[in-house]
């Protein structure tokens, strides 16, 4: 049995300050919860904040990107060593985000995942289609290409080391989730591509998130869906409350 993963992606928001009391929030709940992996992502600027707070507990730390190089003259980036310092356990990569306002590709996505697999850091590797691509009838191609280009040349261990999330471009942010029959249908196709990548029983142990308008509302009946391990919630993870009912729900 795969065990659920639920990661909050803080993106742009949270100084040290807000950060601080979320997750003090988080802890009173979810210190010693196992039901489920928790995972939080907060800026840059929090991550040895929030490292110090979640000593201990049962929360993971994650980071919100990275550089694939080791170190060097790239002005404004990290790199997975510097991650490793501050005890992050996961970095999130090629969110659609990164992809859309600053250029990233399958390549630079698949750079990044190697660095961090190197660097004992479990990427999580999302990967999505835009509204007109779905309109268009283009998910399979626009989806197989992704996991293929963003996880090529992985060993066995390093994608069973990985999580993916399945991410609409479409549902994020936007108050709009897809359906739990439409997001099931696409973590089916992720997985078909992954064992055909390697083998069923390989593709059978990944972990694969549904992101996109995830509220606790909706939580509980997408995380019951066969192939949907958890969330990458964004909006929702801000809100202690809101994010521990929503790791509740994949119980």
């Amino acid at each position: 049995m795969r065990k659920k993963i639920v990661a909050g992606n803080w993106k742009m928001n949270m100084t040290t300050e807000e950060a601080t009391s979320l997750v003090n929030g988080l802890k009173a709940e979810l210190a010693i919860f196992r039901g489920a992996d928790v995972v939080v992502c907060p800026p840059f600027t929090a991550i040895s904040t929030v490292s110090a707070l979640v000593q201990g507990t049962h929360i993971d730390l994650g980071a919100q990107n990275m550089h694939w190089e080791k170190s060097g003259a790239y002005t404004g980036e990290i790199s997975a060593a510097m991650l490793r310092e501050l005890y992050c356990h996961y970095v999130i990569l090629g969110h659609s985000e990164r992809r859309t306002y600053f250029g990233e590709t399958d390549e630079i996505v698949n750079r990044k995942v190697k660095a961090a697999l190197a660097a004992t850091l479990h990427p999580i590797v999302c990967v999505g289609e835009t509204l007109a691509q779905r309109e268009a009838g283009e998910v399979e191609t626009v989806i197989t290409t992704q996991v293929r280009g963003s996880l090529a040349g992985l060993s066995q261990k390093e994608i069973l080391d990985s999580v993916i999330a399945y991410e609409p471009v479409w549902a994020i942010g936007t108050g709009k989730t897809a359906t739990s029959a439409q997001a099931q249908e696409v973590h089916a196709l992720i997985r078909k591509t992954l064992a055909s990548m390697y083998d069923a029983a390989i593709a059978d142990g990944v972990r694969i998130q549904y992101g996109g308008s995830v509220k606790p509302g909706n939580a509980k009946e997408l995380f019951s869906m066969p192939d949907i391990d958890g969330g990458l919630i964004g909006g929702a993870a801000l809100d202690a409350k809101s994010f521990i009912d929503i790791v509740r729900a994949a119980v």
